[in-house]
This record gives C-alpha cells, sequence and structure tokens, in this order.
C-alpha cells in the first residue's frame, strides 16, 4: 500500500535531520531569568531580516498575534481586520477572552482589503463608541488560499492607517512564502508595520515557535505580556535552533512548495464538479469548492482519504490542501491522479 499523502496542512512536516542535530548540539540557558544564546541569536536574526530593532520568540503565532494586538491596544479598544482573517476567526476570540478589545470586521475583495473599503472605519472620538487604535493585516490569507498582498497595497493601507493614528500589526505567519514566491524581501514586506508575526513551524519545517518583531519598546512591552500569558520558556534554545536552522537553510526550497500547488490546481481545474477561486494559486495553499452532488467537505475529505490523501474540510462545500517540505514532487504528482481518481468515483457512485 502507498503511504498517505498528508496535505492537511504545512505544520504537519517533521524536523529534517539537520534540524535535530542543530537542535540537540544548541547552546541553551534560562530564557525568563536570564539568556538563551540561541534564542538570542533567533530573536536577533529575526529582527535583522524584517528590518526592526528587535524580536521575541514564543511557542505559537496565536500567541504573538494576541500579544501584539494587547500591546498595541487597551481594554475597551477596537481594531479593523479583514472578516477572513486568522486572528479574527481561528483563535477562540482571544483578543475579547484575553485582553477586553473589539473587532470591527470588514470584508476584503477576495479577501484583501484596500483603503477605499476601511473609509469612515475609524470610529469619532466620542465617549459613546470604542476607541479604534489598530489595522491588521494578514500576509499570505489562510482563508484566501495563500492570496499574497501587493508591497504598493501594504504601504497605501499603512500610510492610510498612519493618517488616522491607529498602529499597524501584520499576522505574516506564511510571509516567508509571500517573500519568496515574490522576491520582495522580508524586509521590505515588513517596513510600513508596527509590529510583525513570523511563524518558523508552517513552510521553514520548525517544530514549534513564531517572532513577534518590533521597536525595543514595543518587544519590552510584549516579553512582559509574554509571562502573563503563560509563554515563558526556560531552555528554549533547543526549538529556536530548529526555527534557525529552518530561517537559514529551508526557506529557498519554499518555491518547490509552489510549484507544487500550480500541479494541484491544475489537476483540481480538470476535474468536473470541483471549483478553483483562482486558477493559479499564490503560494502554497490551494482551497476550491465541490458540488453538492460530490458531497459536503468532509464526506469529500473521507473519500480523498480512502484514495491515499489527508486534506482538511474548510467549510461547508471547501476543502484545502497546503504543499510543504515532506511532500515530494512525485508524491505530488499522484496525489494529482488521485484527486482525479477519487472525483469521478464519487461522480458515478
Amino acid at each position: 500500500m502507498n503511504p498517505i499523502i498528508d496535505l492537511r496542512s504545512d505544520t504537519v512536516t517533521k524536523p529534517s535531520q539537520g534540524m535535530r542535530e542543530a537542535m540537540l548540539t544548541a547552546p541553551v540557558g534560562d530564557d525568563v531569568i536570564d539568556i538563551d544564546p540561541t534564542v538570542e541569536l533567533l530573536q536577533a536574526r529575526t529582527a535583522e531580516l524584517l528590518g526592526k530593532e528587535a524580536a521575541i520568540f514564543m511557542p505559537s503565532g496565536t500567541m504573538t498575534n494576541q500579544i501584539a494586538l494587547r500591546v498595541h491596544c487597551r481594554p475597551g479598544d477596537e481594531f479593523l481586520c479583514e472578516t477572513g482573517c486568522h486572528i479574527y476567526n481561528y483563535e477562540q476570540g482571544a483578543f475579547a477572552q484575553l485582553s477586553g478589545l473589539v473587532a470591527k470586521t470588514i470584508d476584503g475583495e477576495a479577501y484583501l482589503l484596500d483603503v477605499e473599503q476601511l473609509r469612515d472605519s475609524v470610529r469619532p472620538n466620542s465617549e459613546h463608541v470604542v476607541q479604534t487604535r489598530l489595522l491588521c493585516l494578514e500576509n499570505t490569507h489562510n482563508s484566501g488560499g495563500g492570496k499574497i498582498y501587493s508591497l504598493d497595497r501594504i504601504q497605501k493601507l499603512c500610510e492610510w492607517a498612519k493618517s488616522h493614528s491607529l498602529a499597524t500589526h501584520l499576522d505574516g505567519a506564511r510571509l516567508f512564502n509571500a517573500s519568496v514566491a515574490t522576491k520582495v524581501s522580508l524586509r521590505e514586506y515588513a517596513e510600513p508595520f508596527d509590529s510583525i508575526s513570523v511563524c518558523f513551524s508552517k513552510g521553514l519545517g520548525a517544530p514549534v515557535g513564531s517572532c513577534l518583531v518590533g521597536t525595543k519598546s514595543f518587544i519590552q512591552g510584549a516579553r512582559r505580556a509574554r509571562k502573563l500569558f503563560g509563554g515563558g520558556m526556560r531552555q528554549a534554545g533547543i526549538l529556536a535552533a530548529g526555527a534557525l536552522y529552518g530561517l537559514e537553510k529551508q526557506m529557498d526550497r519554499l518555491e518547490e512548495d509552489h510549484q507544487h500547488a500550480k500541479l494541484l490546481a491544475d489537476a483540481i481545474a480538470q476535474c468536473k464538479g470541483l471549483h478553483l477561486p483562482d486558477r493559479i494559486p499564490d503560494t502554497n495553499i490551494v482551497i476550491f469548492q465541490l458540488d453538492r452532488k460530490l458531497g459536503t467537505a468532509s464526506e469529500f475529505a473521507a473519500k480523498l482519504k480512502s484514495f491515499g490523501i489527508l486534506s482538511l474540510p474548510f467549510g461547508p462545500q471547501c476543502v484545502r490542501f497546503v504543499t510543504h517540505m515532506d511532500v515530494s514532487r512525485s508524491q505530488i504528482e499522484a496525489a494529482c491522479r488521485l484527486i482525479q481518481a477519487c472525483t469521478s468515483h464519487a461522480l458515478a457512485s
């Protein structure tokens, strides 16, 4: 029997042998009461790549996002975000539960915001309403199928935010994918934002970890919030070494994942009953809709599993594939054939 091809997420990767060796031999310390040299190195390298003063390592992207919101805002404040974004939909409303914040969602055009959609979205200075403090963007956009914000659009959005005295935060969980796909540097993407979150446990293949970057004073506030949220870790250099290895050794290969996603999209486009919002994916995420005659997303995912492919139901009639370093070109080619066979079988049954 052929091995299962796991396309549920780029978080399912296992550390490479080189990454495991780097983690095994990493010098460590206590990052809470003193310093951990490997954590310090990762933070300095991440801040340098993104062109900011400082960075702080945390267990997850959810924590880096939520701490960014907490530091930028005060209880009762409001932030602006796109309706389908990760911060609003997939972090348990932590901004409300943990920091007492309110989200104002705005429907993007194909999941991406532009300045015209934000006009009149800032609350007036009145004792009767919440105060708008922050604009959040997501690049690449997960629910948008790995869609990339152009640098020009980002600059215009952040200029608009600044003109309204709003801080700006980027959920850059897959910013590395955006940079590799467009050849726009991480520094250029990060420059307009006050804070940026980047994740090492997705395309870069690390087992754990994200960094939040910003000014030194912002990161000092984030460090205090990290302690409050339970994110302080002791000999975290073991984890940071994996992230550092991914950052330095496994970023350029992201282009392979993007090419593999295009192959999947090509196969899906040839299947009767499957529909792609975007014919060519921007990066490594492919989300497609299916006709009801093929069943629900959960039912179709179960059929795909019986054919040897793991996928993620992503709505009542949507299924998501994500390519990553643990799926080879030959496996992707096999997956393309299996998707077509599965769809034909489902239509005939």
